[in-house]
């Protein structure tokens, strides 16, 4: 990768920062060469097919920056002086898959090996300032295609091919963002949120991905254009958010979020538990113990981010606010907040346009989350521990999750005592479910035999017996065939009284 733009004359740079160490600057570009010569089973058959044509290609924007901060996948962006449909002639045969869903906006996408490949060609697209679509105009230079990018870590590219391969081309000195972490638009970013909105969130979403700060002046700018996100729809904002929660520094996203009032806007109800504090009537600051619980819960992941453990993190508290009640003496109550947060959270992600699954799975989990805190020191029966297991069903790990992570008093000794305490319920979880098996509870007889022993046909009274019988085994556990006989005449017999 050679630095041949560095110090061209007329570039631009993020505001206040200085161009970090030449050093380092060469030592990074020199890692990402490296990591684009690992790559050269596919970058140069692929550049040679156009090259061979008559065609420019070069590796753009994220995979660049990517390939310099040393986090590049198997995802490749690239761009190209050929028109869509002579792209697809060229890569067809070349590569595995070839798609061309998105060819109307000048981009073919291709699947080589492991690698997905997206190839579109130089743009020079207006706005109309309404939208976020713009009219698709093709570009005949690079140039012209990297400075209408959204930001400048973004507006970089590679020479791909014999002639000038490994060039970095840099008209905005994206390379010293990058090394600077700061996220910065090409020119006034009231100017790049205008024609598209949704690059505000994008913004704050690579605060999470790559650690790095707004510069600034974006932060002004979304402060004051945050309601122009009310132009996105909804599933947009929802792709932006999930790719920010799951990212590596969710924390600082979450904060600019709110502190440009965009969360206002996308997910209110995060800056509603920022709750007045005063001096008579204290209590944590919901906000704040939220971000550490989001935190506490990423650390106790196993593998990939869980989408839906880090949203009832984030979210498992947001029912306080509506709750709050001043009691006598100081104290501050929020009761039944649980079975209020998982109302909002039920109406906040289907207004966002989540699957029904996640919206299920997130806001039972913020609907149990209180559910320990009844255990005490093991007070509760063997009954309250096969419910609790039962009503978490398959999100019984995230809930173990949740609730670790929900303990963060400075009171070390409270904090042991919640700590031990969980630690003997999941022991008494897995005694019960090596002797009960759990995770299949069902009633001691099912159907069949429930219609049988009473003489009934199919309907709803089946459906009440058999729910009785499910009750039954929760509270006394696995019955004989005999004890379930005798229970359900007696409930039978009950009913006819």
């Amino acid at each position: 990768m050679t630095d041949s733009t560095a110090g061209r004359p007329g570039q631009t740079r993020p505001p206040g920062s200085a161009r970090p160490d030449p050093e380092r600057r060469t030592r990074l570009l020199a890692a990402g060469a490296v990591t684009l010569q690992g790559l050269g089973d596919i970058l140069k058959p692929l550049g040679a097919v156009f090259e061979d044509a008559g065609h420019e290609l070069y590796l753009v924007g994220g995979s660049v920056r990517d390939a310099i901060l040393g986090r590049l996948g198997n995802d490749l962006d690239f761009t190209t002086d050929a028109r869509p449909e002579r792209v697809v002639e060229l890569i067809t045969g070349w590569a595995d898959a070839v798609w061309d869903v998105g060819i109307e906006f000048g981009t073919v996408g291709a699947r080589k090996g492991e690698a997905m490949i997206e190839i579109t060609t130089f743009r020079a697209d207006v706005y109309d300032q309404v939208g976020r679509n713009p009219q698709v105009t093709f570009g005949d230079t690079l140039d012209g295609d990297l400075v209408r990018r959204d930001f400048t870590i973004n507006a970089m590219a590679v020479a791909i091919g014999a002639a000038g391969a490994g060039e970095l081309h840099d008209p905005l000195d994206g390379v010293t963002a990058v090394l600077a972490g700061v996220i910065d638009t090409p020119s006034a970013p009231e100017n790049s949120f205008g024609d598209d909105p949704l690059r505000m969130l994008r913004a704050v979403r690579f605060v999470s991905q790559l650690g790095f700060a707004l510069a600034p002046r974006v932060t002004d700018a979304i402060s004051r254009m945050a309601p122009e996100i009310d132009r996105i729809t909804a599933e947009r904002v929802r792709a932006e958010l999930d790719k920010l929660i799951c990212g590596e520094y969710p924390i600082d996203a979450i904060d600019a979020m709110v502190d440009t009032g965009l969360a206002q806007r996308v997910l209110p109800e995060v800056p509603g538990m920022k709750l007045t504090i005063d001096e008579h009537h204290q209590h944590k600051d919901v906000y704040q113990h939220s971000l550490t619980v989001l935190r506490q819960a990423i650390d106790l992941e196993e593998g990939d981010p869980d989408l839906v453990l880090r949203w009832a993190a984030l979210l498992h508290d947001i029912g306080k606010p509506d709750t709050r009640k001043h009691e006598p003496g100081g104290g501050v109550s929020f009761h039944h907040h649980e079975v209020v947060g998982a109302k909002m959270v039920r109406k906040r992600m289907r207004a966002l346009k989540y699957p029904n699954a996640v919206v299920s799975e997130v806001s039972d989990l913020v609907y149990l989350h209180l559910r320990f805190h009844g255990y005490g020191d093991g007070t509760w029966t063997d009954s309250a521990v096969r419910r609790y297991v039962t009503d978490a069903g398959g999100l019984l790990d995230r809930l173990h999750k949740l609730v670790r992570a929900d303990c963060t008093t400075r009171n070390k000794r409270r904090a042991r005592r919640l700590q031990q305490n969980y630690d003997h319920l999941e022991q008494r979880i897995a005694a019960l479910q090596e002797a009960e098996d759990l995770d299949r509870v069902r009633p001691d007889l099912d159907g069949n035999a429930i219609m049988e022993l009473l003489g009934l046909p199919p309907g709803p009274l089946v459906g009440q017996a058999w729910r009785y019988l499910k009750e039954l085994r929760l509270d006394r556990g696995p019955l004989s065939r005999e004890e379930a006989e005798d229970a359900l005449r007696e409930w039978w017999a009950e009913r006819q009284k």
